[in-house]
């Protein structure tokens, strides 16, 4: 499977942009945070890091459905920890991800096998550690931790 993933942006003043997405009717609004813009929209940093927390959750729910191992109904928190390098440059120096089961799931069968395998399928998440830390940590219903990063 092949798919290309084409945004268009346009200026609306400033800082803030619409991003135009192919077969989507309404663009989504995007904007620098203060002092650059005024925050009307969430930031390419927070874009990125939705991007990867919204493929692993796809990925995990994608597994759990078929482990039959019921996780649903998912929630995930990713955060891109943004520092200065070497250089003084703002980078995102790490994405922390935080996926939570809705269901105990703990004692499920396969569970082991489920966690170990569906970060591999998750094609942006994957990209993005390329060049970016990316750390996912797998909690059940009740907070217990299923997988932390390695």
């Amino acid at each position: 499977m092949s798919e290309n993933a084409i945004v268009k942006l346009q200026q609306v003043q400033d800082y803030r942009f619409d991003n135009h997405f192919a077969d989507v009717a309404l663009p989504l609004q995007t904007d620098e945070p203060p002092p650059l813009g005024s925050g009307s929209g969430p930031s390419p940093s927070q874009l990125l890091a939705a991007a990867v927390a919204n493929c692993l959750t796809a990925s995990l729910l994608f597994a759990s459905r078929k482990f039959h191992i019921d996780f649903e109904p998912l929630s995930c928190e990713a955060n891109a920890i943004v520092d200065r390098n070497e250089r003084n440059r703002l980078r995102v120096q790490r994405i922390e991800v935080q996926l939570r089961a809705g269901q105990p799931v703990a004692a499920a069968a396969n569970l082991e096998r489920l966690l170990g395998s569906f970060e591999d399928f998750c094609t942006v998440s994957q990209s993005v550690a390329q060049g970016i830390p990316v750390l996912v940590t797998v909690l059940d219903a009740d907070g217990t931790v299923l997988k932390a990063p390695a």
